[in-house]
């Protein structure tokens, strides 16, 4: 077998990805509800704002807005969170970010396993947002040795699965027969199951301690919570989606609406009510599936997320118990600290951006000026703010209490823990502040080169 035989991680993520989206769909109707109307709203967004459209265009994500998702599952163990890794890593996905949930009362940690290089989100940017849940922070040593026995019973991969990435470890990569075959077995992980491993009272007792505990503990497999399709206008789906027969989170997590977006902001609706058979034959309910949203800005430079977390935490202290309307309009009061214009933004140093040529810079042959600022002054170079490919914790934390029903637990605040969750997943975890980095600096060193080319 020749390299030429083997499939790209790029066409293994794009096919799993538009599998995963075609399951959830056939799992949960409303899903491909909330598909339609944010195609629609982002269709009229961009006839809207011809800017906006050969922004997206000239960055190379506009082909990439209609399969954008991004999905979120939790698992209970070390050994659950190492093997998604090494399935991830077929699909050309790595850990990028360490979260700490616990700082907003939610009992886990989390990273993001996504594409890294540029091509590769500009296939498809498909990320999986993974959680490990945290057994040490239930205070009760019986509740935690339960849960630890159960989860220690199940495995939650198909043994043809586990082969095929063993194949894929060994002989770097899979065949286009192989990868079909990778794609079907892996949602096997992902697939929602009516059928609980315990009792309706080991159920209840897990769920009187956190209702996340219970849908991570008490099922055969991590279940694919939501699919999330990215919006151009938050606020307009959010309207709409009582429209569509859809129930919105009451308030839009992350900054308020901006004229230059930055960060992640997030709805969804909530979480349906299931039916679910017990051990035993007791029929009962559980609650975890919703339908999720979001709209991306720029990633910010560790100044700009600085200004950002003061900021954010002022307006959370003002906005408790407020409705949408009226928290985004706290919101929009207490972020008129932070420059809404790109280029006061990116004189500022606040967020991350891509530099290119314009067309006068391709045609330019005179004497180079070092200067990125004077360049882009000149006209010869333009600069777009790189897109945040990343999450909030705070954001997906409430978005996790919204859903799940769970009010915040101080007991579990403050007991971030990246050492030990790198421990558990086997490897280190990329920051994903250099990533952004890298690709500014690298395209700077490309602008520079090409014009010093030309001369």
């Amino acid at each position: 077998m020749t390299q030429t035989d083997l499939l790209s991680t790029n066409d293994v993520r794009d096919r799993f990805s538009k599998a995963m989206s075609a399951m959830y769909q056939a799992e949960v109707p409303q899903y491909g509800t909330l598909l339609e109307l944010v195609e629609r709203v982002n269709q009229e967004t961009l006839s809207q704002q011809p800017e906006l459209q050969r922004r997206l265009e000239a960055q190379g994500e506009l082909a990439r807005l209609s399969v954008e998702r991004h999905g979120a599952i939790r698992v209970g163990t070390a050994e659950e969170l190492s093997m998604l890794r090494r399935l991830f890593a077929v699909m050309g996905m790595y850990p990028v970010g360490y979260y700490d949930l616990s700082e907003a009362g939610v009992p886990v940690h989390s990273t993001a396993f996504r594409p890294i290089e540029d091509d590769a989100l500009a296939r498809n940017p498909f990320r999986v947002f993974t959680s490990l849940l945290r057994l040490e922070l239930i205070e009760s040593e019986a509740l935690r040795q339960r849960a630890a026995a159960i989860l220690a019973k199940r495995d939650i991969f198909t043994p043809t699965v586990r082969e095929l990435i063993e194949r894929h470890e060994s002989q770097g990569g899979l065949t286009s027969e192989e990868a079909d075959q990778f794609v079907k077995e892996a949602l096997e992980t992902f697939r929602w199951h009516q059928d609980a491993t315990v009792d309706l009272d080991t159920y209840q007792a897990l769920h009187d301690e956190h209702r996340l505990i219970a849908d991570v503990v008490c099922f055969k497999g991590p279940h694919i919570n939501h699919l999330t399709p990215r919006t151009l206008d938050i606020d307009e789906v959010q309207r709409r989606m009582p429209e569509m027969g859809m129930n919105p989170k009451a308030v839009i997590e992350g900054p308020p609406r901006r004229e230059s977006s930055i960060l992640l902001r997030q709805t969804s609706f909530k979480a349906l009510e299931e039916s679910i058979r017990f051990a035993g034959d007791t029929q009962g309910t559980h609650t975890a599936r919703f339908g999720e949203i979001e709209q991306r800005g720029m990633a910010l430079t560790p100044k700009g997320r600085a200004l950002y977390d003061r900021l954010l935490n002022e307006g959370r202290k003002q906005t408790a118990g407020l409705g949408n309307d009226d928290h985004q309009a706290v919101m929009n009061k207490v972020f008129a600290e932070f420059p809404d214009n790109d280029e006061a933004i990116r004189h500022q140093q606040l967020a991350y951006f891509h530099y290119h040529l314009t067309d006068t810079g391709r045609a330019f042959n005179g004497s180079v000026e070092k200067n990125m600022d004077a360049l882009v002054e000149q006209g010869l170079v333009e600069a777009q703010p790189i897109t945040y490919e990343d999450f909030l914790p705070v954001s997906a934390a409430g978005i996790f209490q919204s859903n799940l029903g769970g009010a915040q637990n101080d007991a579990y605040a403050a007991n971030a823990n990246r050492e030990a969750f790198e421990e558990a997943l086997g490897a280190q975890v990329t920051d994903e502040l250099a990533l952004y980095a890298e690709r500014e600096n690298m395209s700077k060193e490309n602008v520079l080169a090409r014009l010093k080319a030309n001369t």
